[in-house]
């Protein structure tokens, strides 16, 4: 199940529909594309609740589950993996995690402009989506914030060196760690937010790909 970024009020399936294609065929399994709803037109909680609740739908199915997500999306993907730890979620892939409203990390500051999308874009994602007077560290907008992260399902979490975004997500994935759960995790060098989905121009994303790609070939089988 696959949720596509756009810091929460942009992006929908069709801008996600190659890397969704790839990964199908890299992977060899089905992928469903969220179509969830965006902000400002729905704000928080709304995209959060669609995860979830495609994350349930899907369990319910029989199936073995893999949540991905990009950026925004995979702040979705990892909320709905905390929401559906006791189900059939086999694995929740987090690559460059838009996960912390706070935007306080160190680079946050230190790639705040000049490497692709930086520091104002993504804080215009937060404003977008997040209502007025709402807890920047309410574990539903800010899954690293979320008080038990104890069983959740194996996660592979990937980071953009030159990303705004690359501490908080490395942060999470050692939250997740200390708490006993399976965690891989990969910071790709010279890389910058987006780029998993430049796979037709540069090699270290056909690369994450392909890695990604063999995570959910051994977690689904």
């Amino acid at each position: 199940m696959y949720f596509h970024g756009g810091r929460f009020f942009s992006g929908d399936l069709e801008s996600h529909d190659t890397v969704c294609r790839h990964l199908a065929l890299a992977a060899g399994c089905r992928v469903v594309a969220v179509d969830y709803r965006l902000a400002p037109e729905h704000r928080f909680p709304a995209a959060a609740e669609d995860a979830c609740r495609a994350a349930q739908w899907a369990t319910g199915q029989g199936v073995a589950l893999g949540l991905v997500g990009d950026s925004a999306g995979a702040n979705l993907a990892a909320g709905a993996a905390l929401h559906q730890r006791a189900s059939n979620v086999r694995c929740q892939v987090l690559i460059y995690p838009m996960i912390d409203a706070t935007c306080s990390s160190l680079s946050f500051a230190e790639y705040a402009d000049g490497y692709g999308p930086g520091a104002c874009d993504m804080k215009r994602g937060w404003t977008e989506y997040l209502p007025e007077g709402t807890d920047p560290r309410d574990p539903l907008a800010s899954p690293r914030y979320a008080r038990d992260v104890a069983g959740v399902a194996p996660a592979f979490v990937l980071t953009a060196e030159y990303d705004t975004l690359r501490d908080e997500g490395e942060a999470y994935a050692r939250r997740l760690m200390e708490a006993g759960n399976i965690v891989q995790v990969r910071r790709y060098p010279g890389t910058i937010h987006g780029f998993f989905t430049m796979t037709g121009t540069l090699r270290v994303a056909r690369e994450a790909l392909s890695d990604v790609a063999e995570f959910l070939r051994g977690r689904l089988r």
